[in-house]
């Protein structure tokens, strides 16, 4: 029986990768190095200090990881606070309504940063609703490992058989299988060559998984 959901953020719940790339890209040309658009798509869903690392390792820089994330971060933090159209994913939030008025428990499990989190449950409201909210940034594997998720699915304090993941990328989705997470794969006009072949179930809008629906799946 379904008895909590774990949310991914980016890409779920805000499209901030529009936010992200242009703060990545902003970092890049700081830094000195040309990105191009495969690698940088094969960085989905990883941690900021991972994709630093991975960098690092892939252009040989005379820099350390956490000096990276420094950069990117105050060009994020920028972007930001001054594009005023950022909003909710549309749908998200009528669905976090729907789930949390029938007694599912919600649980963040996200790569962002908890500053990022933080700032981002703030402005829409959103810490009401979650029981708990996790960093991917403080653990020492990042998605595809599943221990976000693992972690997640005890902080629900259900067994991962009672949760869902919801997830947008192709690495989130193969760390809540591997997690033994039923996952549902959010395909969006957000995602852009997303593997969802691993996904349990494939959906293009929020409202095809409120929860009278999702009892069907259980």
């Amino acid at each position: 029986m379904l008895k909590a959901v774990i949310f991914d953020m980016d890409g779920v719940i805000i499209d901030s990768e529009p936010l992200h790339s242009k703060a990545y890209h902003a970092m890049f040309e700081e830094v000195g190095i040309s990105v191009s658009p495969d690698l940088y798509e094969s960085l989905t869903g990883k941690s900021t200090i991972n994709v630093c690392n991975l960098l690092i390792e892939h252009f040989e820089l005379n820099r350390t990881a956490q000096e990276m994330a420094v950069i990117k971060r105050r060009h994020f933090d920028f972007i930001f606070d001054n594009d005023k159209t950022f909003d909710l994913i549309k749908g998200v939030r009528s669905l976090i309504h729907n789930y949390h008025s029938n007694g599912l428990t919600l649980v963040l499990a996200s790569s962002a940063t908890m500053v990022s989190i933080e700032r981002t449950f703030n402005r829409f409201g959103l810490n009401p609703y979650f029981k708990a909210k996790l960093s991917g940034s403080e653990l020492k594997e990042s998605k595809p490992h599943p221990e976000i998720f693992i972690n997640a699915a005890t902080a629900t304090g259900f067994s991962p058989e009672e949760c869902i993941v919801i997830e947008d990328a192709t690495n989130g989705i193969e760390a809540a299988k591997r997690a033994g997470i039923y996952c549902i794969g959010f395909d969006s006009i957000h995602s852009k060559n997303q593997d969802y072949s691993k996904a349990d179930l494939v959906i293009n809008e929020f409202d095809s998984i409120h929860f009278d629906r999702l009892q069907n799946l259980f």
